[in-house]
């Protein structure tokens, strides 16, 4: 009578299969650490843009990817672009953060009353005070706890990037801790997938 074939178990499956298994873990963990991810946003500090508790996707690789669980960048991309959203560590504590770039190398920026001149030119049109324009980019602010600190033409050094909240007066930002390394932004937003008290949606940022 034949011999039935015996079963390999645990330990040949492991032999077997273990080592696709892992193979595929590392690349989800690579995938998740270099180029897609999401964020949940923390604070009112980009209203109108952004609302406590929305998921934003964000592109890891946007600015380079780097390798994972680390700030050092194997393959350069694009440079952070002004109105562009963006994922960083603050300078004063470290805390991830999501603010907007709103200077970028060589622009002379003024800051009066939270609205927004690039060159001397005001990034906001008489008939929207509350919207400022990067661009492709819309801004609506939030200026009902005022503008907060001023900023007096102010010239941004090569390779920095100064960040601000839409919500002007209720954010921690730039203003505050500095300008940021444009080469430690951490990722760019590309949209909210997912708000508070409405469930999916899409709004591209």
């Amino acid at each position: 009578m034949a011999k039935q074939a015996r079963q390999p178990g645990l330990r040949g499956w492991l032999r077997s299969e273990g080592k696709s298994l892992l193979v595929m873990l590392v690349l989800l963990t690579v995938a998740r650490t270099s180029f897609a991810n999401h964020y949940v946003v923390p604070s009112g500090s980009m209203e109108h843009t952004l609302m406590p508790g929305d998921r934003v996707v964000v592109d890891m690789s946007a600015y380079g990817l780097r390798l994972p669980y680390t700030d050092t960048v194997l393959i350069e991309r694009s440079q952070p672009q002004r109105g562009e959203v963006v994922v960083f560590k603050s300078p004063a504590d470290g805390t991830r953060l999501i603010k907007r770039v709103v200077a970028v190398g060589g622009d002379r920026v003024s800051v009066i009353g939270g609205h927004l001149s690039i060159d001397g030119v005001p990034l906001a049109s008489a008939g929207e005070a509350q919207v400022e324009w990067f661009g492709e980019h819309r801004a609506e602010l939030n200026l009902d706890a005022g503008g907060g600190p001023d900023v007096l033409d102010a010239v941004i050094p090569a390779g920095q990037v100064l960040v601000m909240g839409d919500h002007r007066g209720n954010s921690q930002d730039g203003r505050y801790f500095g300008l940021v390394p444009a080469r430690s932004l951490y990722a760019r937003a590309l949209g909210v997938y997912w708000r508070s008290g409405v469930g999916p949606v899409w709004r591209r940022l």
